[in-house]
């Protein structure tokens, strides 16, 4: 599923508990990483939530990367299903190239997200974002 197609689903749920519900069940899609991952290495700094981020680059011929996240809250769980449809796949240019606030604005997630759940979505784009630029320094 794109991050086009979330948007058109979120376009016909006009109330926001709809999309709340839809959020978590996009996170009930996602597969739990395993124990070992679950370390600070992983862990994404910033998030009341406990949240693992892991990160896979491959760089033929360009850097390429590809999330995997886990977290303890259903919520946050369904936000990284949402960013892994974002971001995971692509070159790291074009994720450093991509406004995540101005699509969690279309979504209307950035009115609806606790100020701590808003930091830890932004936690969670900054070290994907970083994770790019260290694959494009490692590419040159």
């Amino acid at each position: 599923m794109s991050i086009e197609k979330i948007k058109e689903d979120f376009s016909y749920l006009e109330e926001w508990e709809d999309r709340y519900r839809y959020v978590i069940d996009l996170g009930k899609e996602l597969p739990q990483i395993p124990d070992e991952h679950r370390c600070n290495e992983n862990k994404v700094q910033g998030c009341v939530s406990q949240v693992w981020l892991i990160t896979s680059i491959s760089s033929d011929p360009i850097p390429i990367l590809t999330f995997v996240g886990d977290s303890d809250a259903h919520i946050v769980r369904g936000l990284i299903a949402i960013l892994r449809r974002l971001y995971s796949g692509k070159s790291a240019q074009e994720i450093l190239d991509i406004d995540a606030r101005s699509i969690f604005h279309e979504l209307g997630l950035d009115e609806h997200l606790s100020p701590q759940r808003s930091n830890g979505l932004f936690s969670m784009i900054e070290r994907i974002r970083k994770d790019a630029t260290k694959a494009l320094e490692g590419a040159d």
